[in-house]
């Protein structure tokens, strides 16, 4: 009898677990999508050109506040948790959910859903969002670069426009996040890598687009998304760990995954952490996975203008995952004006329309700007709001530059961060040794 499935997401990882593991698979019937974390991804359609011959009107998507109503008025067999960057409680309240309801509740583990891939892979993964991921990434990338590897970085998928168009999608030059009309969040991971000169793929059918990256590359460089799980069967997997949320290594799915199945693990923000906590990070690695290899590293905040922020009022527009789901209640940009004698305004009282909704929904966060643009209508409200804040300056903490899509009302200044490994081992001898084994 054919199992009938609903799978439950946020616009990534969801539709990955359908192509490879559902995609005309007549034993089971996906009856629906859910929608999750990410704001405004409901009310879409799973298009039939991706959802394959079982699926000729596609597939919807619905909020997953409607998880039980569907359960029971589709009857539904199975709930497949399929996102990212959540408790653990998190993730068994919706398996509780599903049960309740009348289902099993499944979660796809790596040998059912990652791609093999015919050339050599390096992935970078992290145990949460905001742990220093990105910047690993490219360390990463520059050192194959600098060992004549041509590579090619798959992007982990935000999925959040239109999906048929969003297949297989490919950026060398920032003109093209521009053509592929990319959100903020997007943005913010593809502009390092192309000022770089690193070509990015990404999409939704993966499989496609790992096949269209292998043509170009000696190296695939996976840039994981949140702390989910490669796409692409890694020959080596780099997992960054964050020692301000230790233990969150051990208690949010799938990074609890990640930390186990690491090659190395980077822990990250060692000079901003405590004595306790590196202790802490460093004997949860050891105990549930002994044979990682431990770099140990820093990511030092530096300022493209201080006299801007120096003294001044100051708006700080952050990393908006890294302080939403990531429960960050801050990031660089108010480190770096704390550090000149800035004075932060607070942004709250000053947020228009779906970014107010974003503060009463992370109550966590403190007295910086998430700069959230999964949508036009999000950007709009996002600028209307920094245009609302007295402030004298602004300090962009945002991974790309904001002012290539607005014009800011006040001098702004850009805050970056590199990763810097303190002592030995370091990437770069890790890199080499494995560039010796698989070349």
């Amino acid at each position: 009898m054919t199992k009938r499935v609903v799978i439950l997401g946020a616009a990534g990882r969801d539709f990955h677990n359908f192509n490879v593991f559902f995609r005309d698979n007549d034993e089971y019937e996906v009856v629906a999508f859910t929608a999750a974390q990410i704001p405004g991804i409901e009310g879409r359609r799973y298009p039939p050109e991706l959802a394959g011959k079982l699926y000729p009107d596609g597939i919807p998507i619905e909020s997953e506040d409607k998880l039980e109503e569907i359960i029971r008025e589709k009857g539904v067999d199975i709930a497949v948790f399929s996102y990212s960057d959540v408790s653990h409680q998190y993730v068994m309240e919706r398996a509780a959910r599903a049960q309740a309801a009348g289902a099993d509740f499944w979660l796809l583990g790596p040998g059912s859903t990652m791609l093999t891939s015919a050339k050599p892979v390096v992935a970078v993964c992290a145990v949460r969002t905001g742990c220093g991921k990105s910047q690993t990434s490219r360390k990463v990338a520059d050192i194959l670069k600098g060992k004549g590897k041509k590579v090619v970085v798959i992007r982990h998928p935000m999925a959040y426009g239109d999906l048929a168009k969003q297949r297989v999608q490919r950026f060398a030059s920032l003109e093209d996040l521009d053509r592929h009309n990319c959100t903020i969040e997007e943005r913010e991971d593809y502009e390092p890598h192309l000022l770089r000169g690193n070509v990015v793929y990404a999409g939704v059918d993966y499989a496609e687009v790992l096949r269209a990256a292998e043509a170009e590359a000696d190296v695939i460089l996976w840039d994981g998304g949140n702390n989910d799980l490669p796409f692409v069967k890694p020959d080596l997997l780099i997992v960054v760990a964050d020692p301000l949320r230790a233990g969150h290594e051990l208690t949010y799915w799938p990074g609890s995954v990640n930390i186990r199945m690491a090659d190395v693990v980077v822990i990250n923000k060692v000079d901003s952490a405590g004595i306790e906590e590196l202790n802490r990070l460093r004997e949860n690695i050891f105990r549930v996975n002994p044979k990682a290899l431990v770099i140990e590293a820093a990511s030092p905040i530096s300022v493209e203008d201080p006299d801007v922020l120096r003294g001044k009022k100051v708006l700080a527009i952050e990393d908006g995952p890294t302080l939403t789901h990531g429960e960050m209640p801050f990031g660089a940009a108010a480190v770096a004006a704390r550090k000149l004698g800035a004075e932060l305004v607070d942004p709250r009282p000053y947020a228009e329309g779906e970014i107010a909704e974003a503060y009463r929904r992370y109550p966590h966060l403190g007295p910086v700007l998430p700069a959230m643009g999964y949508s036009e209508s999000q950007i709009r409200d996002l600028e209307a709001t920094i245009k609302r804040v007295p402030c004298d300056a602004i300090a962009i903490g945002t991974p790309f530059d904001i002012r290539r899509l607005m014009e800011l009302p006040v001098p702004a200044t850009r805050i970056r961060y590199e990763l810097q490994e303190i002592g030995s081992p370091t990437l770069e001898e890790v890199i080499a040794g494995f560039l010796e084994k698989v070349f």
